[in-house]
């Protein structure tokens, strides 16, 4: 009887130890893959946010969300392989994870689609931090750009976080990205008043100004014949960042200048008959 269960426990012993070999070989295939899918992913992340901040056109928080979204992809790739050489089918795996992110798409539709906006925002600069811009309802001064929202200060001094969707959204008017704007000056004079003298006035209003520029040159001209008074236009280019303090100094001067030089700005006026 002995005789006969030593073969048979021979031949389980060997099938127990060809297991454990093989067992033995899968674990540790899998952990060098692990180990150098978990390296590999950190380097080539650091090296695509490198390669990215070198790019002018790719904003830094971009950068590190596409270098991000790289690691994990690799990492994923790798955890998928890790599985593999346990002999898991890794079909109904990638299913499931396919699923997963189908629902948590839907229930954070709006939430990526802020992010999706934010990344067009970054790769289309449509404005940098600094800059003051309007979209809709929303005007400020940037001083934020994420994925998931924009941060801007308004002129009054009040904090502004607005989602990237409504801001990618709406057509965006930026007061800032151009060096020079035109800036446009009517001013109303009597009927009974010189023209020629307005006009003139206005342009040494211009050239006595330094933040006017002289190129393009100042333009005066007759803007409208209104109920009361003649219009007359003055219109200027001036440097952005001396716009708003300029455009102050130009409108008081035209009123002193006017007053000086005998030039009425008449009131809104409306002559009644009656019979």
């Amino acid at each position: 009887m002995n005789d006969q269960l030593t073969p048979a426990l021979q031949n389980a012993m060997e099938k127990a130890m060809a297991v454990v070999v093989d067992y033995s070989f899968s674990v540790l295939g899998a952990f060098a893959v692990l180990i150098i899918g978990i390296i590999a992913a950190s380097l080539i992340s650091r090296w695509s946010r490198r390669r990215l901040n070198q790019l002018a056109s790719v904003d830094e928080t971009l950068a590190a969300f596409l270098s991000n979204i790289i690691r994990y992809a690799i990492l994923v790739l790798v955890l998928v392989t890790v599985l593999a050489q346990f002999g898991v089918k890794t079909t109904s795996i990638l299913a499931a994870l396919g699923a997963a992110g189908l629902a948590i798409g839907l229930a954070l539709q709006g939430t990526l689609a802020n992010v999706a906006s934010g990344i067009m925002l970054l790769i289309l600069r449509p404005f940098k931090i600094g800059e003051y811009i309007e979209a809709g309802e929303t005007v400020g001064t940037v001083e934020e750009i994420g994925l998931f929202t924009t941060v801007l200060r308004r002129p009054d001094g009040l904090f502004v976080m607005a989602p990237n969707g409504q801001i990618w959204n709406r057509s965006i008017l930026n007061y800032s990205r151009h060096p020079t704007r035109r800036f446009e000056l009517v001013v109303g004079i009597g009927y009974d008043d010189d023209i020629g003298k307005a006009k003139k006035t206005l342009l040494e209003i211009a050239s006595s100004n330094a933040a006017v520029l002289e190129d393009p040159e100042p333009v005066v001209y007759v803007s409208a014949l209104g109920d009361s008074a003649v219009n007359i236009g003055l219109r200027v280019w001036i440097n952005t960042s001396d716009f708003l303090s300029s455009t102050w100094e130009l409108t008081e001067a035209a009123k002193l200048k006017f007053d000086k030089a005998g030039l009425s700005i008449p009131y809104p006026q409306m002559d009644v008959h009656t019979k």
